[in-house]
């Protein structure tokens, strides 16, 4: 017997859309890497770390990214020359990936021209202190040793001076009365976390647009 029922309309196929590529750039033990990584395993979070590469070849964050099956690259300084080959070899190593956004969670060097060129305005990086305020290497030391109350973290659009680009997002970390530099950079290692994959996702969602030192965030 053979039913006379005819087949419904076949709905149609959703559209297929690509996450946002992002590569991430690191030196240390990868905890903003570990963040990002957490996040992308959602389809709705918009993003997907494609690459990892770091300036140093024992950085415990090129671990997490091939346990997470993510490709990594090394590019090291002292195998080259002088900064301006490196930061070329960096851009190239960086492309490889075709990235959208490139991500500096931790990374311990600063970016030079051919980088920049390649990658400027779409780079974006997180420091521990409340930019203008306190940037460079030891920003959680410096803002103690000035006496602030209140201390936090910065996420901001890579440019050629040392934390000086335009800031994306920034978050308040209250400044104890007992705190030392590890305790204190230890919160405001949390908020980071919580911030930059904020930020990233509303940048993979809905772009960002940059207006001089003013840049608008969608998502």
């Amino acid at each position: 017997m053979t039913s006379s029922a005819q087949p419904g309309p076949v709905p149609p196929t959703p559209p297929v859309t690509a996450a946002h590529r992002l590569v991430v750039l690191v030196s240390g033990a990868g905890s903003n890497l570990a963040a990002l990584l957490d996040a992308h395993a959602d389809p709705a979070y918009g993003a997907r770390v494609v690459g990892v590469v770091s300036d140093r070849p024992g950085a415990a964050a090129l671990d997490r990214a091939r346990a997470a099956g993510v490709p990594t690259a090394v590019v090291a300084l002292p195998d080259f020359p002088d900064r301006a080959s490196w930061d070329r070899a960096l851009t190239e190593a960086v492309a490889v990936f075709t990235p959208d956004t490139v991500v500096l969670a931790g990374f311990m060097k600063l970016v030079g021209a051919a980088f920049l060129d390649r990658f400027g305005g779409r780079t974006v990086n997180t420091h521990p202190a409340l930019l203008p305020a306190f940037p460079g290497a030891h920003g959680v030391r410096d803002a103690l040793a000035y006496g602030v109350k209140i201390s936090g973290c910065s996420v901001i659009v890579v440019d050629d001076g040392v934390d000086a680009g335009p800031i994306v997002a920034q978050e308040a970390v209250p400044v104890a009365d007992d705190d030392d530099e590890e305790t204190l950079h230890e919160r405001i290692k949390v908020v980071e976390r919580r911030l930059l994959v904020d930020v990233v996702g509303r940048i993979a969602r809905g772009g960002l647009r940059v207006e001089g030192r003013r840049v608008v965030l969608g998502g």
